[in-house]
């Protein structure tokens, strides 16, 4: 009785599911052009070099046969943990609809309410994911060879149009507005005879065509399709021949390697670390109690136990550590992946003498700091004095940490080193660290600081490498302000050698303008008077 009714159980189900995938409107290949056709594979579109390229983001350009994570990262960078935990109890239903359909009801979860002068999650959090998300297949065939390319997309313009144009370099963006009143996004998208009104698309194909025709490098327009049908007369009307690529044949496309990125991906903010998918997002929110309550143990090890119980304690509750070498003197310059940097070299050393000097940190995240912090202001006479007080023991302590970048940053570049620690005149011994996380990123530039260390320790298992450099003599700092730029350089150049970094001139001024809109400047104590302070030299 027991196997019969499992039986009919199990047909019971598979009809469910055959009636539910009957449901879901899938994709159609986009009809070509009278004159035209449907070219069955990538390589069969035209392999010479210009021309004009219509390329649709959703499954064309992008692998993903899903737009589900995208506004997902938008739902909870920039409404928060209830907005995203909504969009993810309505995906069954999503799925239940079309594309397009899909979009629209995302876009709604996702942006309604939202100022818009404040959103800056296309520009700040999107980018990486997009691009990690691009087939190299499409970008060499329909991106990289062509003279002109219009990419078309159903998502929301504030979404794709900077990763579209500042990383890939495109020409035109064919894609909706969000509607908006009084500042505030509505969450209803443009119809599509509005954005080809708008933008006078058919147009911009026609003079991209001309310009490529001009240039000597042929005036075919050839189109890539992708899931949907929004904006198909465009490939219709001006593709020669068009290639929409199926479920199957994503499913072989490679990711497009970084370095081959048409402009490296150096910063980018946001708190979600990984690929927000229904099952990740899902784990995620199982997690989020859990992490809370090891965020608290952890931080409890830090302030209360010495490193000599702590570390072991810490490897025991998740957070890999690695150490090599280690070194003697009373400096140390590191690059600066998180908050936690001058602790983790602190108990590295095995010395709870040494201080950090910090370009900007949290009241919260100073009363708690089991090491001593000080802050660094504009005043370079102010700072240097400073700086020789901890390190002459005058302070409270005789070793000093500084991060010169005074900033961090995520990805593996050094930003510029400020040569404040070069001009004290003592050697220096340069700290490489490198950390890894895996679900929620323990640095942000537009949202508040003062949670940066409880989401890196709510990790499941945060890691960190720390290694101890040569040391570099300063020559007592007699050299003046060259020979400390120098020394500035040479730590910056030897910390991006150890773990295989580039060094870059680019500045926490460079992050701020681009992630937050602001030129990263702080507010700070000093004396008796309030000043606004820059964190760069």
């Amino acid at each position: 009785m027991s196997k019969a009714f499992a039986k009919s159980l199990s047909q019971l189900n598979k009809a469910l599911i055959r009636r539910l995938n009957a449901l879901v409107i899938r994709a159609q290949p986009p009809p070509a052009r009278p004159d035209g056709r449907v070219v069955p594979t990538l390589d069969a579109l035209p392999a010479e070099r210009g021309g004009v390229a219509v390329c649709k983001v959703e499954g064309g350009l992008l692998r993903s046969s899903s737009a589900f994570p995208y506004f997902m990262l938008v739902a909870l960078e920039a409404g928060g943990l209830l907005r995203g935990l909504l969009l993810l109890l309505l995906y069954p239903a999503l799925r239940l609809l079309g594309h397009g359909r899909a979009i629209k009801a995302m876009a709604v979860v996702s942006f309604l309410g939202l100022e818009k002068d404040a959103f800056r999650a296309g520009r700040a959090a999107l980018p990486r994911l997009l691009l990690e998300d691009v087939s190299a297949e499409v970008f060499d065939a329909a991106v990289a060879s062509r003279r002109r390319v219009v990419c078309v997309s159903a998502m929301p313009r504030a979404m794709v149009e900077p990763f579209l144009r500042e990383y890939l370099g495109v020409d035109a963006v064919v894609a909706p507005e969000m509607r908006e009143f009084r500042g505030r996004y509505l969450g209803v998208m443009q119809d599509e005879s509005e954005v080809l009104r708008g933008l006078d698309v058919e147009k911009v194909i026609a003079v991209a065509a001309s310009r490529a025709e001009k240039g000597g490098d042929g005036d075919d327009v050839v189109g890539v399709g992708g899931l949907g049908s929004s904006f198909v007369h465009l490939f219709q009307n001006h593709c020669k021949e068009v290639y929409v690529p199926t479920e199957s044949a994503r499913r072989r496309w490679h990711a497009l390697p970084r370095r081959r990125y048409p402009k490296p991906l150096i910063f980018h903010d946001g708190r979600i670390a990984f690929r927000p998918t229904p099952a990740a997002t899902l784990a995620m929110f199982m997690w989020l109690p859990l992490g809370a309550a090891l965020a608290v143990a952890r931080i409890a090890s830090f302030l209360i136990l010495p490193f000599s119980l702590s570390v072991p304690l810490l490897a025991a509750l998740g957070m890999h550590n690695r150490v090599i070498a280690n070194s003697s003197t009373n400096l140390f310059a590191c690059n600066h992946r998180s908050l936690l940097d001058p602790l983790y070299v602190a108990a590295a050393a095995g010395r709870a003498d040494l201080a950090a000097a910090t370009y900007s940190i949290s009241r919260l995240s100073e009363i708690l700091s089991p090491i001593p912090t000080f802050r660094l202001t504009r005043d370079r006479a102010a700072d240097r004095a400073a700086m020789e007080a901890k390190l002459s023991g005058g302070g409270g302590g005789g070793g000093l940490v500084v991060c010169p970048e005074g900033t961090t940053c995520r990805e593996p570049f050094l930003l510029r080193f400020s040569p404040l620690f070069a001009e004290l005149g003592r050697d220096v011994t340069p700290v490489a660290l490198h950390s890894a996380v895996g679900m929620f990123h323990g640095t942000t530039a537009g949202g508040w600081k003062a949670l940066d260390p409880l989401f890196l320790l709510m990790n499941p298992v945060p890691a960190y490498i720390v290694q101890f450099l040569d040391t570099i003599e300063c020559g007592g700092g007699g050299g003046g302000p060259e020979a400390a730029r120098a020394v500035a350089n040479e730590v910056q150049r030897r910390i991006a050698e150890a773990l295989g970094y580039t060094c870059t001139g680019l500045t926490r001024r460079d992050k701020y303008l681009m992630l937050a809109g602001n030129e990263g400047l702080v507010d700070v104590d000093h004396g008796a008077k309030k000043k606004t302070a820059s964190t760069t030299y």
